[in-house]
C-alpha cells in the first residue's frame, strides 16, 4: 500500500505546486528589499499559526486513536511535536526582528495571513484524517521550499544567526521519519478515487491559503 501512497502523495505534489509568483514576498526577502517591519509580521503570524494548528494536529491525532487508526495518530502527533518545537525556536526569530513581548501581545493577526490555519483547523474538526494527512503533505512541499530560501537569504541579506534562522531551518531540511509516517497515514484510508479528490480538494484550498499569507504579507 505504501507503493500506491507515495503515487498519491507525488501525483497531488505537483499537481499543487504553486506557480513561480505565486508568493510575491519571498523575492523580496531574497533581494534583502524587505523591511525588518515586514519580517517582524511574518514571525508575529506564525506566532498566532503555530498555535492553532499544534490544537488542530492534536486533535487529529485524538480523533485517530478514537478510530484506532496507529498510523494517523502517529503522523499527527509528530506534526503536533514539531509545532511544539517550532515554537521554542520562533523567540530567537522574532527576537532577531526586534520584536518583543508587548510587541506580541499588541499585535493584531490578519485576516489574509490567518486563512491558513483556520483551513487547517476547519479539516481537523471535518476531514477524514487519512484525508487531511495527503492534502497537508503536499502543502509541506511548498512550505519547505520556502523555508529553505528564507534561512538562506535571512543569513546572506540580513545577518540573522543560525539561532535566528532556526525556526526555518526546522522545516527546511528532509524529513525521512515524517515521509515514513505520512506514506503509511494516507495508505491507511485513501482507498478511492473519490478519497484522492476529496484530499485533492483539501489541498488545493490550503495552497491558496498558504499564498495568500505570503502575499498579504508582501502588500504590508
Amino acid at each position: 500500500m505504501t507503493g500506491k501512497a507515495r503515487e498519491l502523495v507525488e501525483g497531488i505534489t505537483a499537481e499543487l505546486a504553486p506557480a513561480e509568483d505565486a508568493n510575491r514576498l519571498l523575492p523580496r526577502i531574497t533581494a534583502g528589499t524587505a523591511p525588518l517591519t515586514t519580517l517582524a509580521a511574518l514571525g508575529l503570524e506564525e506566532h498566532h499559526t503555530i498555535g492553532s494548528d499544534l490544537r488542530a494536529f492534536s486533535l487529529l491525532a485524538d480523533r485517530a486513536a478514537g478510530a484506532a487508526n496507529s498510523a494517523c495518530e502517529e503522523f499527527f502527533g509528530a506534526l503536533a511535536d514539531g509545532e511544539r518545537l517550532a515554537q521554542e525556536r520562533l523567540g530567537a526569530y522574532l527576537d532577531a526582528c526586534g520584536v518583543g513581548a508587548d510587541d506580541i501581545g499588541r499585535y493584531e493577526p490578519l485576516p489574509g495571513c490567518q486563512t491558513y490555519p483556520a483551513g487547517v483547523a476547519w479539516l481537523a474538526l471535518n476531514g477524514e484524517p487519512p484525508l487531511v494527512a495527503l492534502a497537508l503533505t503536499a502543502n509541506f512541499a511548498a512550505w519547505g521550499g520556502y523555508c529553505a530560501t528564507l534561512a538562506e537569504a535571512l543569513r546572506a541579506k540580513y545577518g540573522f544567526s543560525d539561532e535566528a534562522c532556526g525556526f526555518f531551518d526546522l522545516f527546511a531540511g528532509p524529513a525521512p521519519d515524517l515521509e515514513r509516517q505520512a506514506l503509511a497515514a494516507v495508505a491507511s484510508g485513501v482507498r478511492t478515487p473519490a478519497d484522492a479528490a476529496l484530499a485533492g480538494r483539501y489541498g488545493r484550498l490550503l495552497q491558496t491559503y498558504e499564498s495568500s499569507f505570503w502575499n498579504t504579507l508582501a502588500e504590508l
